[in-house]
């Protein structure tokens, strides 16, 4: 069973960049079809999706944060990386790692505040 970890600060002052890792164990990031997402979950706000990168390195973003964000990845630790640009406070929520076929990390409350 495919298990995914968000790792990375809580707290990230405004116009920095937020970055968070996730770690997956049970299964490999290059497995062909896997498609590993981003999504998170401001207060009080419904479900927003970030974006993915797929199982061969190649990315998609939501128009909503294409400009400002970045998902790479690490092969050799398993890991994919998100990276959100300029943030202000309305880019304090809970991020989820999350996989095509159902797993779900348990989710890392990011606050933006100086």
């Amino acid at each position: 069973q495919v298990q995914l970890q968000e790792s990375g600060p809580g707290l990230v002052k405004p116009s920095q960049t937020l970055s968070l890792t996730c770690t997956v164990s049970g299964g490999s990031i290059t497995t062909n079809n896997y498609y590993w997402s981003w999504i998170r979950q401001p207060p009080g706000k419904g479900l927003e999706w970030i974006g993915y990168i797929a199982y061969g390195g190649s990315s998609y973003y939501s128009p909503l944060f294409k400009s400002r964000t970045s998902i790479s990845r690490d092969t050799s630790k398993n890991q994919f990386t998100l990276q959100l640009n300029s943030v202000t406070p309305e880019d304090t929520a809970v991020y989820y790692c999350t996989s095509n076929v159902g797993s779900w990390g348990q989710g890392t409350l990011v606050t933006v505040a100086s």
